[in-house]
Parts: structure tokens; C-alpha cells; sequence
């Protein structure tokens, strides 16, 4: 019942239908770019020509061209797959070294609360962008994979304490109680009522997590650190277009909004759905 009227809350928020429209054109861009990135121009992000470079605008080609005469509206669709596919990525390794070491902590006993409370607080002692830019900076290649997964290493702390207070909750229920006095082992007990039971504050801060991940992988590309060359991201637009804003700030501007617009989307469905799963923040 309290789960129908979270969810009957949430379909009559107009923010919750604007920003879930917001991300479904951005993910229809990473998922499929080329329709999209052929609405202007030729729509192939890599057909540059120099005699076009930092031209603002031109038939066919409304937001211009960057510094190597590159579309930008194709850059910045194809730019999608990339941030996009980082923040995810990255949100679901964490989500699930949370999952796992936060149920550990919560059902292990004190000796492996204690290990994953000491591994938690290391790990919390490293700031994660801080952390990205020494690990980063060791590693031969910087592509999506090893991106998201040093984002997903260093950002499960958090969820991980939510877990394992969750857990520690739950595991004091009744019906957990029952399940065990009926000689339910317990990997069973674990998977059929602990798990589902307190996975979803979780999943609520996971949500939260994808817009600050997005931001994370642009910041560190904006430093050099993050995605290289050859690959296609807002970030890396970004850093192009900010080292020319004075003479042609409209290489900036796109990228910007694409990513603003995803992480805003992101989060404001991130607290919408906060706000619907707990009552007292329903208005």
C-alpha cells in the first residue's frame, strides 16, 4: 500500500515527467546518436575541416564548428555515450561493492563489521576526485572502462553505511525473526527478505550518485585526466571550448547544457523519488 502511494505521488509531479523526458532524448542519444546527430549537418563528428574552425554558425550547422572545424551538435550528441555510459557504470560497480559489503557488515558478526567499518573509513579518508586524479595518473589508458571503474572503487563508502544500516534494521524484523525460527539458512534469508527489504534507500542515493559521477568524469577530463583522445565527451568538449571563450565562446555553450540538463534531470528524480518513498518529506 505505502509503495502504490509513493508511486501514485510521484506520477502526478510534473517535475518527475519533464525530467524524465530531459534524460529519455539524452539517452536516445547514447543509445543511437547517428539519427540524432544527422539532424544538422552531415552528423559525423569526426568529418573536420580546418577552413571551418571556430566558425559560429553555417548553413545546415546552427550551433557552428570547434577549434578543428568539427560539427558541434554532432560532438556533443555523440558526447552522450560516453558521460552517460560513465555515470552509470561507475554508479552500479559502486552500487554493488555497497550491496555487497554493507550486507557483509550488517549480517557478519563484529569481526567483519569491524574490517568493512575500518575498510570504509580508508577509503572515506580519500577524497574521490583527488583519489581519481593519483589512480588516473598511473594508468596507461583512460577509456570509458577504466574511468568508471575508478569512479565506482573510490565511490561506494557512502552507499555501503546506508546499507549496513539498512541491514542491521531489517535483520531485527519480525518476519527476518520468523524465516529464521522456521531453520530458513542464511544466504536464503539474505536474498528473500533482508535484500529486498533494504536495498531501496540505496538505490534512491544510487540515483543521486549517477548526476555526481557525470560531474566527477567532466571535472577530471576538464583536468586531463579523465577521457582521451580519440573519445568523443562533454568533458572533453568542455575543456576545449573553455580555453578559447573569449574568441569563441560558442564552442562552450552546448556541451555545457547537455550536461547541466542531465545531471539537473538526474538529480531532481533522484530527490523526487526521495521525497515519495518517505512520508515526511510528501507534500
Amino acid at each position: 500500500m505505502r509503495q502504490n502511494s509513493a508511486w501514485n505521488h510521484l506520477i502526478r509531479r510534473p517535475l518527475v515527467w519533464a525530467a524524465s523526458l530531459v534524460l529519455l532524448v539524452l539517452f536516445a542519444f547514447a543509445v543511437a546518436p547517428a539519427p540524432f546527430a544527422g539532424l544538422f549537418g552531415n552528423g559525423d563528428p569526426r568529418a573536420c575541416d580546418l577552413a571551418d574552425s571556430a566558425v559560429r554558425s553555417a548553413p545546415g550547422h546552427p550551433f557552428g564548428f570547434d577549434l578543428q572545424g568539427c560539427d558541434i551538435w554532432a560532438n556533443a550528441v555523440y558526447g552522450a555515450q560516453s558521460s552517460i555510459a560513465v555515470g552509470f557504470l561507475a554508479t552500479a560497480i559502486a552500487f554493488l561493492l555497497a550491496v555487497v559489503l554493507g550486507t557483509l557488515a550488517g549480517m557478519g558478526g563484529r569481526v567483519a563489521d569491524w574490517i568493512v567499518s575500518r575498510l570504509t573509513e580508508v577509503f572515506l579518508g580519500f577524497p574521490l576526485l583527488l583519489a581519481a586524479i593519483v589512480v588516473l595518473n598511473m594508468l596507461g589508458a583512460r577509456n570509458v572502462l577504466t574511468v568508471s571503474l575508478v569512479l565506482g572503487v573510490f565511490g561506494w563508502p557512502m552507499m555501503a553505511r546506508l546499507m549496513r544500516s539498512a541491514v542491521r534494521s531489517v535483520n531485527k524484523a519480525d518476519y527476518v525473526l520468523a524465516a529464521r525460527t522456521m531453520g530458513l539458512g542464511t544466504p536464503r534469508v539474505v536474498g528473500r527478505y533482508v535484500l529486498p527489504n533494504a536495498i531501496q534507500p540505496v538505490l534512491l542515493l544510487a540515483t543521486l550518485t549517477v548526476g555526481a559521477v557525470i560531474v566527477a568524469e567532466s571535472t577530471l577530463t576538464y583536468l586531463g585526466i579523465g577521457l582521451s583522445s580519440p573519445a568523443i565527451s562533454w568533458g572533453l568538449q568542455i575543456a576545449a571550448g573553455s580555453r578559447v571563450f573569449h574568441s569563441a565562446p560558442h564552442i562552450l555553450v552546448l556541451p555545457s547544457i547537455m550536461l547541466a540538463l542531465t545531471v539537473l534531470a538526474i538529480v531532481a528524480i533522484g530527490e523526487e523519488l526521495r521525497s515519495a518513498f518517505d512520508p515526511r518529506e510528501r507534500r
